[in-house]
């Protein structure tokens, strides 16, 4: 482990770890007595004592995860904080030496705060991807020999197949991999004039395509709404019913309503509709217009 001279954070990780290397090792025996009286009695001090013992066995598997490029410090601190949750949960009825248990616990806490942190984009939300994420590293240093690292297509397949995971997943990831997370204010050449973040398309609408929808819909708003007048009551009421709420009647439930059959209201509704479109054709050149979205 190596660590810069004079930086205060790395002063105290060395401290740290120098610590926790001068702790006691646990017999068997001991480390169940102690574990006993955690469970049992809720004995803090026997506690402390068993997560004192193992401060080293965190250092240990942190220290392998120090290539993504976090702190050794943070990493530490969040296999301690898995080495806690072991404790809490560890049962010394079951014959299973604390190191052992605690491991799983250690090594998923730690390498859940690498995924939260390797990158601004949320990586490794399935088994698969969390799988393929700390495992591609490992498989492409024994698969390639090339200085610049990168893998052939031969190499991308055998990984996909060891890991049992889409090629084009392999791919995805080692894209992500590759390329450092870069800011959207990046400026793009020389000069500041021109930043990443301008380059980007927005699919919705331009402030001028809102401005003229919003202006056609209180158009066709206001002659429907003329139209409308000039319909007998029961016919605006099945226009109405049938077209201008969230949930549409039906032909069988407007004749319900009004004591006539489906085929009737659907006549009315047809007579309706027409009356609107030669009302509507006397104000505009395109009745079309009045049904668009």
């Amino acid at each position: 482990m190596s660590f810069v001279a004079g930086n205060p954070i790395d002063t105290a990780n060395r401290r740290y770890i120098a610590a926790t290397m001068n702790a006691p090792f646990l017999e068997r025996d001991e480390e169940f007595a102690l574990a006993r009286r955690w469970r049992e009695e809720g004995d803090a001090e026997s506690m402390h004592r068993l997560i004192e013992s193992y401060s080293r066995f965190v250092v240990r598997i942190a220290s392998g995860f120090r290539g993504y490029g976090l702190p050794l410090g943070d990493l530490i601190q969040e296999g301690n904080i898995g080495l806690l949750e072991a404790a809490a949960r560890f049962d010394p009825e079951r014959e299973v030496r604390f190191s052992t248990y605690a491991s799983w616990w250690v090594i998923a806490r730690i390498q859940e705060y690498i995924l939260r942190n390797a990158s601004i984009v949320r990586i490794g939300t399935t088994a698969t991807q969390k799988s393929l994420f700390f495992n591609l590293r490992r498989l492409r240093a024994r698969l390639t020999d090339k200085p610049d690292g990168m893998m052939t297509d031969d190499d991308r397949r055998s990984i996909a197949k060891q890991l049992g995971v889409p090629l084009a997943a392999v791919e995805r990831m080692e894209s992500h991999l590759s390329r450092p997370d870069q800011s959207l204010n990046a400026t793009v050449g020389d000069g500041d004039a021109e930043q990443l973040q301008d380059f980007l398309t927005d699919p919705g609408p331009t402030p001028e395509d809102i401005v003229i929808d919003s202006h056609d819909g209180h158009t066709r708003s206001g002659w429907i709404r003329d139209a409308l007048e000039m319909l007998t009551p029961r016919e605006r009421q099945i226009i109405v019913r049938r077209f201008l709420v969230e949930d549409p009647s039906t032909l069988a439930e407007l004749g319900a309503v009004f004591g006539v059959s489906k085929e009737r209201v659907r006549q009315i509704e047809a007579r309706a509709l027409t009356k609107l479109r030669e009302i509507v054709s006397e104000a505009v050149d395109d009745p079309g217009l009045l049904f668009q979205n």
